[in-house]
């Protein structure tokens, strides 16, 4: 397992008029908000960050915005050779919840399990793939610049706080 991916969305309190469409979504209320996509292992360790998205988009065009997979789509990745259930594997995996699509990169839980068997992999891979909202609420807890609503007034001060 390569990490946990998801989405967070921080709430962007002094986005200018002409952005505030783009920026808004139903995802917090009535104020525009800008996504930050990671991945992170159980060690809270972040291994990859891309900020920026508008809020009006879904963690499916996050990702296809990010730039994730561009070193694998490059043949620059890493070769990750590992046996799982008598199978031999050729790369890693990412824990990600329903939302995503079903890329061979992706392991999504069961949304109905059948039984004992796929009820307890359910619950083991949701337990593992809470490691990315735990890394960021120590981000949000450490640092309470990310917990408050953003005062900036120009995305690449913001970029910069999160980087």
């Amino acid at each position: 397992m390569l990490g946990s991916v998801d989405c967070m969305h921080w709430q962007w309190k002094n986005c200018h008029v002409a952005l505030r469409g783009s920026y808004r979504s139903g995802h917090k209320g009535t104020h525009p908000t800008v996504i930050l996509e990671a991945v992170a292992d159980y060690r809270l360790w972040i291994w990859h960050v891309y900020f920026g998205v508008p809020c009006s988009n879904n963690d499916v065009n996050v990702l296809n915005n990010s730039d994730l997979f561009s070193e694998a789509l490059n043949g620059k990745a890493s070769a990750i050779n590992f046996i799982a259930n008598n199978r031999q594997c050729k790369m890693g995996y990412y824990l990600a919840d329903g939302i995503y699509p079903k890329w061979p990169t992706f392991m999504k839980t069961f949304n109905r399990p059948a039984n004992e068997k796929q009820s307890l992999f359910a619950q083991k891979q949701e337990a593992a793939r809470k490691d990315v909202e735990r890394a960021f609420g120590v981000l949000q807890a450490r640092f309470n610049i990310i917990k408050a609503p953003a005062r900036q007034w120009f995305m690449e001060n913001m970029v910069d706080i999160i980087k």
